[in-house]
């Protein structure tokens, strides 16, 4: 998505993003679906581009 300028997130605000679990973005990271695209402490952080990614292939709506 456009307008967000590769801006890292944690699971918790990733989840929220998306309306899920923070589990489902553990799965997600888990099933190979999302990388974390680094770290702050002992928290993964992500690219809100690809929890969106993620989202669309699991819900099946394609890349």
């Amino acid at each position: 998505m456009t307008g967000y300028g590769g801006a890292l997130v944690t699971g918790e605000l990733a989840a929220a993003e998306v309306q899920v679990a923070p589990a489902t973005v553990r799965k997600w990271v888990q099933l190979g679906h999302l990388v974390a695209a680094g770290r702050q402490g002992r928290r993964h952080l992500y690219r809100l581009e690809d929890v969106f990614a993620a989202e669309r292939v699991v819900r099946g709506r394609g890349v």
